[in-house]
């Protein structure tokens, strides 16, 4: 049976994984560097926004997510 602090993990994990699927790539990977499609490399784009506030959303709940599992492995042991 599932504990309190396991719904907690759990929901975290859920919204971070909807939040990391909002995001938006931000290179065109190696399918940009086989058709030459990454001319823009050095570029400078800053994220603004709504895409800056998901990022750092994810980057907070991913510190959130591992706080929460390393204290219910020292409290569960």
């Amino acid at each position: 049976m599932l504990q309190w602090y396991d719904w907690i993990l759990l929901a975290v994990s859920i919204i971070m994984i909807v939040l990391c699927l909002l995001q938006g790539g931000k290179s065109e990977g190696a399918s940009g560097a086989i058709t030459g499609g990454g001319l823009n490399v050095f570029v400078k784009t800053k994220e603004r926004g709504a895409e800056k506030v998901v990022s750092i959303l994810t980057l907070v709940l991913a510190i959130i997510f591992f706080l929460i599992t390393i204290l219910i492995n020292i409290f569960a042991a």
